[in-house]
């Protein structure tokens, strides 16, 4: 990429972020909450597509790190009397905890086995949160204390999606993330080529976990009440892993165009066919993926609408 190309996609990031800290004060409390978790779900999808993008390490349990960030919060502000903005930190931590321990083990899986087993890793920490009662509350789940922090979440929002977009950016176009590419096109070459694989796949399933266990804990200080049914369900992995896709895996800003495009589509469709919102939902996404298998960035540079230097 040009110096110019470079120039130009922070020119259109500075306008899209200068845009976003001045709606709350524009919109009705709903606007502003859909925009907040517009710019969650951008965090989620770039942080899936860090690890699964970019290794080709699909992860069906990125839920995890969501959830035990989201934990952590709760716990030191409900039980332990915390200001929720230092438990950020301590939910990022943990989140990078937890991914090296599992990730030293089920990394060395590969294809669909270790999609299994990061199902099976978030569903067996949702069961762990669900049974203990004296640290997590169990299936009761944690309420907050009843504050106004509408706008102070938001703009922790926006200054994580902003850090995420950043980081994104630098593995995109870095030696970093060309050993990741060369990883995900074939990893045994990588390796003759003298490429630590586990050690850069472990830091890639690190850096991954650290972003949505903020975005967790974000979102549990915004709704002051959360459960190991909401904060472990499945479906959010599958939103991220769908988002990357929809926009383009493997590139950054694709991940954020299928972020904005699919939960806005998602909303839509909620509020015009409530009792069909699902089976609506789906029928796009088969349309995408059958007219748009590279997602929206590879449809763009296909038609020429968009140099592939200025998407990635």
């Amino acid at each position: 990429m040009t110096r110019k190309e470079h120039l130009i996609n922070l020119g259109y990031l500075a306008a899209f972020l200068a845009v976003l800290t001045v709606l709350p004060s524009q919109f009705s409390v709903y606007i502003t909450s859909f925009i907040m978790f517009t710019m969650m779900y951008v965090v989620l999808a770039l942080s899936w597509n860090i690890i699964s993008g970019y290794t080709g390490y699909v992860s069906f349990g990125h839920v995890l790190f969501y959830g035990v960030g989201s934990y952590a919060s709760a716990i030191l502000v409900a039980d332990h009397g915390w200001h929720w903005v230092p438990t950020l930190a301590v939910s990022a931590l943990v989140g990078v905890v937890i991914a090296v321990a599992i990730g030293f083990p089920v990394l060395r899986l590969k294809g669909p086995y270790f999609a299994i087993a990061m199902l099976g890793a978030a569903e067996g920490t949702r069961v762990i949160v669900t049974v203990w009662d004296g640290l997590t509350h169990g299936g009761e789940g944690i309420s907050l204390p009843n504050v106004e922090n509408s706008t102070e979440t938001y703009i922790a929002m926006l200054l994580l999606m902003v850090a995420t977009i950043a980081v994104s950016y630098w593995v995109g176009h870095s030696r970093f993330g060309i050993r990741l590419n060369a990883i995900r096109e074939d990893e045994l070459a990588a390796e003759v080529m003298g490429i630590n694989t586990t050690v850069y796949k472990l830091a890639a399933f690190a850096l991954s976990a650290v972003f949505p266990a903020i975005a967790g804990a974000i979102q549990a200080n915004k709704t002051l009440y959360i459960d190991p049914e909401t904060e472990f369900f499945i479906l959010i992995t599958i939103t991220m892993k769908l988002m990357a896709m929809l926009g383009g895996k493997g590139t950054v800003i694709g991940p954020i165009v299928g972020a904005i495009v699919l939960y806005s589509v998602q909303e839509i469709v909620w509020i015009r066919f409530p009792q069909a919102h699902l089976i609506a939902f789906g029928i796009f996404l088969i349309l995408v993926a059958r007219f748009m298998p590279r997602g929206l960035v590879g449809f763009w540079i296909d038609r020429g609408w968009a140099r592939k230097g200025m998407v990635h």
